[in-house]
């Protein structure tokens, strides 16, 4: 019989959810008496009791650094509280699209996925704990700001601290309670198979098979970046559609990712642009921590920009045989994204939603079956399959893609900037800046803005010449459910169509990220293969002169730059 335990705690003023969940320096959970299990517990109090002792909570993480200890510590919470039954990937594995897909297929009442996604980890890196809905998909704001209340008037937590599991042996543990009629189960499952029979059901694995191994197979380079994605990689891509095993690297999840920031972009995931840069390999990609973003890469290093990326498969979406057989409801970018997807809406007569960044308001316009594809400039793609963005599931996407086409990934692009035009993008990331000076600069920044006069103002750089057409600071009426979203960045957007933005960034562990994104279109075929930060550079230097951005935070340039 396993006792059940009241500990008194107290409460913190920090734990307010972000767009992914509570992301903290690893110390912060270690040194804080009883942080983690506050946390947890307000998770689980926002559950109704009625409904936690039939219900199922589906847990897993990206392998980082504190996974096993705050495993140990939801699974003698769940206990305590109610919860009848968790399923948990084995050894606490198991990517964020993967707890989407199971979520939604066992009916479960949530998951609690423990990854700070692409922020570092090990000992002195970052974790962090996010809670999905029923929907499989991120908890939405009713629900964050009720754990956040919760955490902050929190004067105790129940706890079966003497509740031992093995995550290494698959199948079912159970537990008897005191005071508790039912025994608390504990299913222990493969973290790749359910996700895996899933994709088998979206995609034609038989041309997939083809392409990576048949007589004229695609050579391809994936790097997991010894995060969670490592197991799903060489089950799906490898064992299952014949890829070599050396095509896949990095591919044992490390609680410390390596050494290296899992963030799959051309800053963080040299190795692979350089490994691509030798001409050796037909395709690349990379994921984050947790599985749910990807980078993807053509032969000699051709970079696709994820707004650009997700242009494409909407483009193509039919290659996909899933999209044969739902049809496409509705396109769908955050505002930051470029306009790129915009075009092919427009030529499609899909329609177009604008949301803010943050994949929980992409999984409103879906369960409504407004929306089919959508995609953020963060390296995010996804579809209504599940309720998360999927790294592995672009990938496929784009083989698929290549497979039917049977072009290589810059003669796709390429193909594409001819037919609609290209919309150049670039992201300048400012990492870890003084929080407080940060958000000084934003808000004298909207006032200059929002002042009548600044419409119709000349910016001038080099030859070019920009005049200002609107500045607002970006909200988003949900069409769904009427609730409203301000605040979500501040947009210059000038005649042409080009657009400045800047946004404070909701993801990091300490001090502030400011983003700037430059967005610009251009039809004219002489100009589409330009470099971008060549065709940007005017744009660039106005957004710093307007914001004073450099002089404002001591900075000299940005962090990374996408």
């Amino acid at each position: 019989m396993v006792k059940i335990v009241t500990v008194k705690t107290k409460p913190y003023t920090d734990q307010k959810p972000g767009t992914s969940g509570l992301r903290k320096r690893v110390t912060v959970f270690q040194n804080s008496a009883h942080y983690a299990e506050n946390f947890i517990q307000s998770i689980i109090s926002t559950i109704d009791p009625a409904e936690r002792q039939e219900g199922t909570l589906v847990v897993g993480g990206d392998g980082r650094f504190y996974l096993k200890e705050a495993i140990k510590l939801i699974i003698g919470i769940a206990a305590a509280n109610g919860i009848g039954r968790l399923v948990i990937g084995q050894n606490g594995i198991l990517s964020t699209p993967a707890v989407s897909c199971i979520t939604r297929k066992i009916k479960a009442i949530g998951g609690i996925i423990l990854t700070a996604s692409h922020n570092p980890g090990g000992p002195s890196g970052d974790f962090g704990i996010k809670f999905n809905t029923s929907n499989g998909g991120p908890a939405p704001e009713a629900i964050t700001d009720k754990i956040f209340q919760i955490s902050k008037t929190i004067e105790e937590y129940a706890i079966c601290p003497d509740l031992e599991v093995d995550l290494g042996t698959l199948g079912k543990q159970q537990f008897d309670l005191e005071n508790k009629f039912k025994p608390f189960t504990v299913e222990i499952i493969d973290p790749v198979e359910a996700y895996g029979n899933m994709l088998r059901n979206i995609f034609d694995f038989s041309i997939l098979k083809e392409l990576l191994s048949g007589p004229n197979r695609w050579k391809i380079r994936i790097d997991a970046m010894h995060g969670v994605m490592g197991p799903y990689v060489k089950k799906i891509l490898c064992e299952e559609l014949g890829s070599p095993a050396n095509s896949a690297v990095n591919c044992v999840p490390l609680e410390d990712f390596g050494g290296h920031h899992p963030d799959p972009n051309l800053t963080y995931a040299a190795d692979l642009v350089e490994t691509m840069k030798t001409g050796e390999y037909d395709f690349g990609a990379a994921f984050d921590g947790d599985g749910d973003r990807n980078m993807i890469l053509g032969k000699n290093g051709f970079f696709v920009n994820p707004s650009d990326s997700v242009a494409v498969i909407a483009a193509n979406i039919f290659t996909i045989p899933y999209f044969q057989q739902t049809g496409v409801r509705g396109f769908a970018r955050s505002m930051p994204t470029s306009g790129a997807l915009d075009r092919v809406a427009r030529a499609t007569k899909i329609a177009l939603y604008e949301t803010p960044t943050g994949w929980k308001f992409f999984g409103n316009l879906m369960d409504a079956n407004k929306l089919s594809l959508c995609g953020e400039e963060s390296f995010g793609t996804g579809s209504d399959h599940i309720r998360e963005k999927d790294g592995l599931w672009a990938v496929l996407a784009w083989l698929s893609i290549i497979a039917v086409r049977k072009q290589s990934v810059e003669e796709i692009l390429k193909d594409h900037w001819q037919k609609f035009g290209r919309n150049f993008f670039t992201r300048y990331d400012y990492e870890e800046v003084d929080a407080e000076a940060a958000s000084k600069m934003m808000a004298d920044l909207e006032s200059m803005m929002l002042d009548r006069s600044f419409i119709g103002q000349k910016f001038s750089a080099g030859d070019k010449v920009y005049v200002v057409d609107k500045a607002d600071n970006f909200e988003y009426s949900d069409p769904v459910d009427g609730s409203i979203s301000r605040n979500q960045g501040l947009r210059i957007i000038f005649t042409d169509g080009s657009r400045i933005i800047y946004r404070l960034s909701g993801t990091g562990s300490a001090g502030a990220t400011i983003r700037l994104y430059i967005d610009s279109y251009e039809k004219d075929v002489s100009k589409i293969y330009q470099e971008p930060q060549v065709m940007l550079g005017p744009l660039v230097t106005i957004a710093l002169k307007i914001s004073q951005l450099h002089e404002r935070t001591g900075r000299s340039g940005p962090t990374v730059i996408t």
